[in-house]
């Protein structure tokens, strides 16, 4: 018998649930001009690859992030030969029920309203309609470099605290400044004037990232329980500076700070800072050995799977609120007996509206048969035919 999950709420009255209950895209992707009433518990949207069925899950997520999903830039998801994209919701259990944007081609710039008031920083309205998506790409997050993972973690910081987005703003913005000056290549260039800005606001992002790692660690060993794998999950925060576990902010501000004046000529010799949050990492580990390194394909997807749950669980303790559920294909490249687990882990620790891509009917998890269905085709959402 497993042991129950640390500290993880499960009661669904305590927290509201985001439902999105209208989406509509124009010019979005390859989404001419799509609307649709979702579901109390969904939708499968089923369609070949290539389709638009991951362009509806990345519609749906703009709205959370006010960036898309795979990275790439506001003017690349203008539809071909289109001016301008739109993308929209409906939504309860949210901030604001009616949640829009839209980017301009010409002008380069992104509009976004929110009950029908505009926003004029993104700042403001990230987090809008809180979704988390579960796709196999997220494989990078564990096999990838470390930027994968600090982005991770940026994004869910973010997302439920302002103080955090506040700080990662600032300190990016004293980065960029330090490492300019730090280009003009001369020991007399005023680098050092950022360096109590870089340590202020780095210690801010340092303490958060790794009292988030603290909540998450003990999740993540029961996930790995519940998903069967042999050894245990672990995470660990890894830092360039050397810091006492138990560090206070000032003592890491204090760190960074020193760390930025005894490398300031091999910055200078180098035009870059290196001390710093920005190069910080989570170390993942299954049964104490590297997964990055030494893990299978299969335990690397189980891992991947792990953190995205501790997404979720993070919105719903932190963020006041339980997000939307993006499934890309969530079980593929799994065998059968991974994908039971990781499907019966998901629909037990969620209470979630879900949203699953599949490219056929047979590709529907057996805890999702109950999802109605469209079927996407060439961009375009039509009542789902066997």
């Amino acid at each position: 018998m497993s042991a129950p999950a640390p500290a993880i709420s499960l009661d669904r009255t305590a927290v509201p649930q985001a439902r999105l209950r209208r989406l509509t895209a124009r010019d979005f992707r390859n989404l001419a001009d799509v609307s649709i009433d979702v579901p109390d518990e969904g939708l499968a949207f089923v369609g070949d690859n290539g389709h638009g069925k991951t362009n509806l899950l990345e519609a749906v997520y703009y709205l959370h992030l006010f960036r898309s999903l795979r990275g790439a830039r506001d003017v690349e998801l203008v539809r071909f030969g289109a001016a301008t994209f739109h993308v929209g919701a409906t939504a309860e259990g949210t901030r604001w029920t009616r949640i829009g944007a839209g980017f301009e081609r010409e002008t380069g710039r992104r509009r976004i309203m929110l009950d029908g008031v505009p926003c004029d920083r993104v700042s403001d309205a990230l987090g809008a309609l809180p979704s988390v998506t579960f796709a196999p790409s997220d494989v990078f997050l564990v096999a990838g470099g470390p930027a994968a993972r600090r982005r991770w973690l940026d994004v869910t910081l973010a997302s439920t605290s302002p103080r955090y987005l506040a700080a990662l703003r600032d300190y990016r913005a004293a980065l960029a400044q330090r490492n300019a000056a730090l280009r003009a290549r001369s020991r007399s260039s005023p680098v050092g004037v950022w360096d109590s800005a870089l340590a202020t606001h780095g210690a801010s992002l340092t303490v958060a990232r790794a009292s988030f790692v603290a909540w998450a660690a003990p999740r993540a060993a029961w996930y790995s329980t519940e998903l069967d794998e042999r050894g245990t999950l672990d995470l660990r925060y890894r830092t360039g500076e050397a810091l006492p576990a138990d560090a206070t902010e000032e003592q890491v501000r204090d760190g960074i700070a020193t760390a930025l004046a005894a490398g300031r000529d091999r910055d200078v010799e180098r035009g870059m800072t290196h001390p710093g949050p920005h190069r910080d990492d989570i170390d993942v580990r299954l049964g104490g050995v590297s997964i990055r390194r030494f893990g299978s394909a299969g335990q690397q997807r189980t891992a991947a799977i792990a953190l995205r749950l501790l997404e979720c669980a993070w919105y719903r303790e932190r963020g006041a609120g339980e997000p939307l559920l993006l499934l890309d294909d969530p079980v593929a490249e799994l065998d059968r007996g991974r994908a039971a687990r990781v499907l019966a882990l998901l629909t037990s620790q969620a209470a979630s509206q879900v949203l699953l891509a599949v490219p056929r009917e047979d590709d529907i998890p057996a805890a999702l048969t109950s999802l109605a269905r469209r079927r996407v085709r060439d961009g375009t959402v039509e009542s789902y035919r066997a």
